[in-house]
């Protein structure tokens, strides 16, 4: 933000803007120490220390190992009003980080290639900013670290840990690379796909290559399976509805000249609504049953639904626009759905909440998401810490 946008704007967003910018070194520090100490899921002791240490120097009382290793600070307003929850996820991918950084992954087949350690920092800068701006605030901001997100499995193991009681709303948010540091974006409605997924063995009888009618070839079916799969999409579910489904792996047989006894695939379906989620799990175990008829093949369908769409509330996310639009001078961008998917989700399904994207591009670079050579511009850091922070509290007015 400019100075001339600084001085436009009342003056608890002009404190939230410079109160971001001092905090920024420190945050970036940290970040930059998480970084070159990524944790997998429900892995992040070190993290969560870092979250808990860090709170407690703020004089934030919190809970700890909420489902394994997530970390709930809570700040009191001074006034009484509904308890808003603010998340940012903590979790490293398995990847192998090629960046080249001063400040790169220490740990071999470990990296934060989505910028979690991003968020983990912003809420923390969050977390200092609103403690001193508490007495304004109308409510309770429950400031949610958790673990887990990339196996879309921390906020439902949070949650059966008790740390959505009493919460009335819930605000997350994601780093976009997609779109420059000071930008920011949301979409309307289902912004964020449901993910299931699925593991299909099918069974044959194996045989020789060159008999094959003694044998029950497991691999035709499977490809079979392969190709049909994809006609649940282009063939039933209505055009206007996005769905996917894809096949992530096909392992079956060991050499040339033998038929084998079994295949395994693994696939993804990504809906935006329960509808077509329905009728795509339906597809696909009739095309199991299908397949058992028609290749002398038997199907075991282990098919699990992981997190539902993430929708957006009209009725917080307006508030958190226009929020945002007011503190950084610019209104966030409308943008569309994605058919990737995030567990913030389980939130979303509880009490009414938004989901804010925030620019994350460095100039000159074209970085994506869950790649070994992903570097954000820390920038995105402060912009995070006063559109959250202003978010919380215009909700808390």
């Amino acid at each position: 933000m400019t100075a001339a946008q600084v001085t436009g704007i009342n003056e608890p967003g002009r404190r939230i803007a410079e109160e971001a910018a001092a905090l920024l070194p420190a945050l970036s520090a940290i970040r930059r120490d998480i970084h070159a100490h990524p944790e997998l899921a429900f892995e992040e002791v070190r993290t969560a220390g870092i979250v808990t240490a860090e709170l407690a120097r703020l004089g934030i009382p919190h809970r700890t190992g909420l489902g394994k290793t997530g970390v709930v600070g809570i700040i009191e307003g001074g006034r009484p009003g509904p308890t808003l929850a603010i998340r940012a996820d903590m979790d490293a991918l398995p990847i192998h980080e090629e960046t080249g950084l001063p400040f790169a992954s220490t740990v071999d087949g470990k990296m934060h290639a989505c910028g979690h350690d991003i968020h983990t920092v912003t809420l923390l800068g969050v977390a200092e900013v609103l403690k001193g701006m508490a007495p304004m605030l109308a409510g309770r901001v429950a400031l949610v670290f958790q673990p887990a997100e990339e196996v879309l499995g921390g906020a439902a193991a949070m949650i059966a840990d008790g740390a959505a009681e009493g919460i009335d709303l819930a605000l997350g948010f994601h780093n976009h690379p997609d779109m420059p540091v000071g930008e920011t974006g949301f979409a309307r409605g289902s912004c964020l796909a449901a993910s299931d997924r699925f593991d299909l063995v099918v069974r044959g009888k194996s045989g020789h290559a060159a008999h094959p009618d003694a044998a029950v070839d497991p691999i035709v079916a499977a490809s079979n399976f392969v190709s049909q799969v994809q006609t649940v999409v282009s063939r039933e579910v209505n055009p206007l509805h996005p769905a996917v489904v894809t096949i992530g792996m096909f392992q079956g047989g060991t050499t040339y000249n033998i038929i084998p006894e079994r295949v395994h695939l693994k696939g993804t379906v990504r809906t935006l609504d329960d509808g077509t989620r329905e009728l795509a799990e339906a597809a696909i175990r009739r095309l199991c049953a299908g397949l058992e008829a028609g290749f002398r093949v038997e199907c075991a369908l282990d098919y699990r639904r992981l997190v539902p769409p993430l929708v957006n509330d009209d009725s917080v996310l307006d508030r958190v626009l226009a929020a945002v639009s007011a503190q950084l001078g610019e209104a966030p961008k409308a943008g569309v759905p994605s058919m990737g998917s995030e567990d913030f989700a389980e939130f979303a399904r509880i009490v009414p909440s938004a989901h804010l994207r925030i620019g994350s591009g460095a100039p000159g670079r074209a970085d994506k998401l869950h790649n070994a050579g992903y570097q954000p511009d820390e920038g995105c850091i402060a912009m995070g810490v006063q559109a959250l922070s202003r978010a919380a509290l215009e909700i808390l007015a």
